[in-house]
């Protein structure tokens, strides 16, 4: 098969960055949609169209479910090369095998969308009606000359991904969350909620994981950093991940949850499974939307529930996002520490005020000081993690939960990153620096067998970052 090749264009420049097959040189930009919403004409995806829909008539695919997936390939290149010679469609070597290659993604895998799933530099795929593809390479998004035919081309692929996991998009339910067989994230909006016609986001699922190492190299932390985290999860005190949308959250929580011991039984709470431990006693949990009748939703709150009866060592909640912070903050007080978890918030003390406002969402009305002491007692560390404009993601703040001082829940930072300035080439300069604070866990790390020197926290450790 040939190889795929996806023409991708910087924003600096609008060229195209890699290369492009005899086809694909051919295709030119977009022009704004007609009225009928269908792509400017390409000579190839009508050649496409036509020799797919001629296939489905020919072949049949149940048949072909019997068979492996290189034998699958081999019938339908002969049967595509037949069609193609009965049509007498004139194309060279390259155009023919690329047309057999697309005419297999549209059966087997996700369109024109395949090759960008294949291509393990892309971390997003976002699609923006069916004439617009947008990419991310390493932080920063990019345009690509990926198109769908039409509207309803694009609702196939996306109904082929929500059918697989046994959900349903449609105008009774224009929204949707799934998940791919490879781990990846989907979610998709459909009219009337969206007015320019279908959006679809996939967040790749990645089979390497990072490692603590790889975001030390990354300049996402320092190894002071890492050896401090290591000894807090190492000795169960409770973690909470702070950041925004494709700031890192997951990535970080899965290399934390990496220095879990493996004797240990964890039990994983997600709305879409993403976490990627490699522990042997590891039970995942996933919630579940309502089926058609509105019936037989399960929300993170029961699943965190029922998993303090499931004799967990440690509860990993993939986002806290609502009532269910009141379970979880209770289970971290009632003997189930080294509890591990994520939310969306910009600042260490915005992650703090967001836990207090989940909690009132569960309508138990309890005062304000007992709830802001129940999260003084569960949380020990706050990371806060930040995407940056150059598109790199760090870890800004490594604080402390000290305790309360009146209504107040007081906080200090052990690390902290310090922005200086930005380069000719728009990366952002600066460093991450101890607050020269010997942490109040360090006595907690010492009694685990972690003992971290003095001059960690001193500013001799600050990295360039």
């Amino acid at each position: 098969m040939p190889e795929w090749r996806v023409k991708i264009h910087t924003p600096e420049s609008g060229e195209a960055s890699g290369d492009e097959g005899d086809a694909a040189a051919k295709r030119t930009s977009p022009k704004p949609p007609s009225r009928t919403r269908r792509s400017p004409e390409n000579p190839l995806q009508d050649v496409k169209a036509r020799i797919h829909r001629l296939l489905l008539e020919r072949l049949n695919l149940s048949n072909l479910d019997r068979l492996d997936r290189t034998e699958v390939n081999r019938v339908i290149a002969n049967v595509v090369r037949d069609l193609l010679e009965q049509e007498s469609i004139p194309l060279n070597v390259g155009e023919r095998d690329l047309l057999i290659s697309q005419v297999l993604d549209e059966i087997f895998g996700l369109g024109p969308l395949q090759p960008l799933m294949e291509d393990p530099s892309i971390s997003d795929i976002l699609v923006d009606t069916y004439s617009r593809v947008i990419v991310e390479r390493e932080g920063k998004l990019y345009d690509t000359d990926v198109r769908f035919q039409d509207d309803r081309h694009l609702l196939q692929v996306i109904d082929r991904i929500v059918s697989g996991v046994g959900r349903r998009i449609d105008d009774s339910s224009p929204m949707v969350d799934a998940r791919l067989p490879d781990g990846s994230r989907v979610n998709a909006v459909i009219p009337p909620l969206s007015i320019d016609g279908p959006h679809l986001s996939i967040r790749k699922f990645k089979d390497d994981v990072l490692t603590a190492g790889d975001l030390v190299d990354m300049g996402t932390m320092t190894k002071p950093m890492v050896e401090l985290l290591e000894g807090v999860v190492r000795s169960r005190l409770n973690v909470l991940i702070a950041g925004g949308t494709g700031a890192g959250k997951t990535t970080l929580l899965n290399v934390l949850s990496g220095f879990i011991p493996p004797t240990e039984r964890i039990i994983t709470i997600e709305d879409s499974a993403e976490l990627q431990l490699r522990q042997p006693r590891v039970v995942r949990l996933e919630t579940r939307t309502a089926n058609v009748e509105g019936q037989g939703a399960v929300g993170q709150r029961q699943l965190v529930i029922n998993a303090l009866r499931m004799r967990p060592d440690r509860i990993v909640v993939g986002e806290v996002r609502g009532a269910e912070a009141i379970d979880m903050l209770q289970a971290m007080n009632t003997g189930h520490d080294g509890s591990l978890t994520t939310l969306h918030a910009n600042t260490p003390r915005d992650s703090l005020n967001r836990l207090e406002t989940m909690v009132a969402m569960a309508n138990l009305n309890l005062p304000d000081r007992a709830v802001r002491q129940q999260i003084a007692s569960a949380i020990h560390i706050v990371l806060q993690l930040s995407r940056f404009s150059d598109g790199r993601r760090r870890l800004t703040h490594l604080s402390e939960v000290v305790g309360m001082e009146g209504d107040v829940i007081t906080m200090q930072d052990i690390f902290k990153f310090e922005q200086e300035g930005v380069d000719e080439n728009g990366n952002i300069l600066g460093r991450i620096r101890p607050s020269g604070i010997r942490p109040r866990v360090a006595d907690k790390l010492k009694a685990n067998g972690f003992q971290l020197p003095a001059s960690m926290f001193s500013d001799l450790h600050a990295a360039t970052a």
